[in-house]
């Protein structure tokens, strides 16, 4: 790789990675979700000119994140803060992980990260239609796994 292909490259992950790594924290936990975007870094480098050549690289790399480390089959544990007073919901980690992938990344990236449904269903290949389903329903399950009931 030249000097220009490197400087390019790295204002490329400058610019993606914050919200690789957001989605895929989102989708598959911190533990895991770190390790995906490294791995979806690294392809990137080493595939960089096909990646730069596509249109919506930041998606593509977040299915390369979730494929490169999809040996576990199993769930993210969202790990309880170690203060004694927690700044959310108690078990708001354990309800998150209840729901089903789709449904926490819309979750999470929307109304944690304040993401737009656009942004998620460009970011996961999926339409916005469908992201706005995956939200419903996921805040359906969080709120009666939370017992929130709305007072009308």
């Amino acid at each position: 790789m030249n000097e220009s292909d490197r400087v390019a490259f790295e204002a490329f992950v400058t610019e993606v990675e914050p919200d690789l790594r957001r989605a895929l924290f989102a989708a598959l936990g911190i533990d895991r979700g770190r390790e995906a975007t490294a791995e979806a870094l690294a392809w990137a480098w080493e595939n960089w000119d096909r990646v730069r050549a596509m249109d919506n690289a930041r998606g593509y790399l977040f299915r390369v994140g979730q494929s490169r480390t999809r040996a576990k089959k199993t769930r993210p544990v969202f790990v309880r803060p170690y203060w004694s007073e927690p700044q959310v919901e108690p078990y708001l980690g354990e309800a998150l992980r209840e729901l089903s992938e789709s449904q926490r990344v819309a979750v999470v990236l929307v109304h944690g990260f304040g993401w737009t449904m656009r942004e998620v269903g460009e970011l996961t290949g999926t339409k916005v239609t469908t992201i706005q389903t995956h939200l419903e329903r996921g805040l359906k399950r969080l709120r009666a796994a939370l017992e929130v009931h709305d007072h009308a």
